[in-house]
């Protein structure tokens, strides 16, 4: 027998994962303090270079800082799975907007000592609390419908990837009127004042005790192809970005342009990741990632034989199309390959591997851009995408008879 009409929307769409009750109210208030990681790394690079006067000395405050986010990023979400959101995240945030706090203080005037700022920064960047991977994992506790989770996740990329747009744009505002420090206190009211509204929503729920040894284990297994995915795409997007300011520069010679074409991969992505929620897929999760893999790294490849920088605007909107649906999808499979006891640190895990990406992706294209030609360069780093899918599937094929 079919269920009633009420129990499930007869065509599931973002209007309809934002009546969910509750759902609303929660996701708003996580994108406040999600707001917060896309205003402190530049109000940390702005205000280390006017404290210290040295370039050096910001971009490696900078580096200290995500290192300490990233890496650190699946611990935190252990905390929460253990404990509970409500008992996690609230001293993570306050103890990070504490030493944002400390950091604004140290670099509101020019003098303030390198060490200090970087033990200060490494210290705030251990506890940023992992508002995106927990927002996921109550996204997932909130649908049982796996149509509605996907459009959840779908709509949850796009906005995250409109903070990471618009964050910035507010600190230029802000500093504008202000010193680049401001900007540190912006962000820890932003992370504060966020979770604290985000635990105390109706959505959010008490510890889910693990049940024995088993299902610990369980929560690191079967994640190698979500992981291995978004390694390769944080990795290739980070890559696109260099080499796309040295095409622009060799075919044009006007830098000014390179935002404009980087813009058109954003749009591309966000376009891409609302389009995948739209489409009622039917094949498994780990084939359409995989599908999304090979599309990005075939895309990425041709754009290196763009002849100009309309044409390569195009293409990067084509191959942020993909963008999206594949970092969407890894969160999706992360989420069904491990128990609900697991699933803040199976998103966590993910999220770490698409920045971890990212990061490595800018120093191994800096790298061979000195060496190579350009299309050799386009080839190389979208086919960084086509060996992540390459070894999903084959993870795949390996797990399958030994889960039967």
């Amino acid at each position: 027998m079919s269920a009633p009409p009420s129990a499930r929307p007869a065509a599931p769409s973002y209007a309809a994962v934002l009546r969910v009750p509750h759902a609303r109210r929660t996701f708003a208030t996580a994108l406040v303090g999600r707001l917060s990681y896309g205003t402190v790394p530049l109000s940390l690079l702005l205000a280390t270079q006017r404290a210290t006067g040295s370039y050096a000395a910001s971009g490696a405050m900078l580096s200290v800082y995500g290192a300490a986010v990233v890496f650190l990023t699946p611990a935190r979400a252990s905390l929460v799975d253990r404990y509970g959101a409500r008992r996690a995240l609230l001293p993570l945030a306050a103890a990070h907007g504490g030493l944002l706090c400390v950091l604004a203080a140290l670099t509101w005037r020019p003098g303030a000592p390198v060490p200090l700022i970087g033990g200060a920064a490494v210290l705030a960047g251990v506890c940023a609390p992992p508002l995106g991977p927990t927002m996921r994992a109550v996204w997932s506790a909130l649908l049982a419908d796996r149509d509605l989770l996907r459009r959840a996740y779908s709509l949850d990329g796009v906005a995250e990837e409109l903070l990471f747009v618009s964050g910035p744009a507010l600190v230029g505002v802000l500093v504008a009127w202000t010193v680049p420090a401001a900007g540190l206190l912006l962000g820890a009211l932003l992370m504060v004042g966020g979770t604290a509204a985000f635990v105390t929503s109706p959505a959010m729920t008490g510890p889910r005790p693990r049940t024995g040894g088993g299902e610990r284990r369980g929560g690191v297994r079967g994640l190698g192809a979500p992981v291995v995915v978004a390694a390769g795409t944080g990795l290739a997007i980070s890559g696109v970005e260099l080499l796309v300011l040295a095409q622009v520069g060799a075919d044009s010679g006007d830098t000014d342009l390179v935002p404009w074409v980087l813009g058109a991969l954003s749009v591309g992505s966000a376009l891409g990741g609302l389009a995948n929620g739209a489409v009622d897929w039917r094949g498994p999760a780990r084939t359409r990632l995989a599908g999304f893999a090979v599309a990005l790294g075939l895309t990425i490849a041709a754009a290196g034989l763009a002849p100009g920088v309309l044409t390569l605007a195009v293409a990067m909107a084509c191959a942020g199309a993909f963008i999206a649906p594949a970092l969407t999808t890894a969160y999706l499979l992360a989420d069904e390959s491990v128990p609900a006891s697991d699933r803040t640190r199976a998103g966590a895990w993910v999220n770490m591997a698409v920045n971890a990406g990212s990061s490595a992706g800018g120093l191994t294209t800096g790298a061979l851009l000195g060496h190579l030609p350009l299309p050799l360069c386009f080839a190389l780093t979208g086919a960084t995408a086509l060996a992540s899918a390459g070894v999903a599937l084959a993870g795949g094929r390996r797990t399958e008879p030994a889960r039967a």
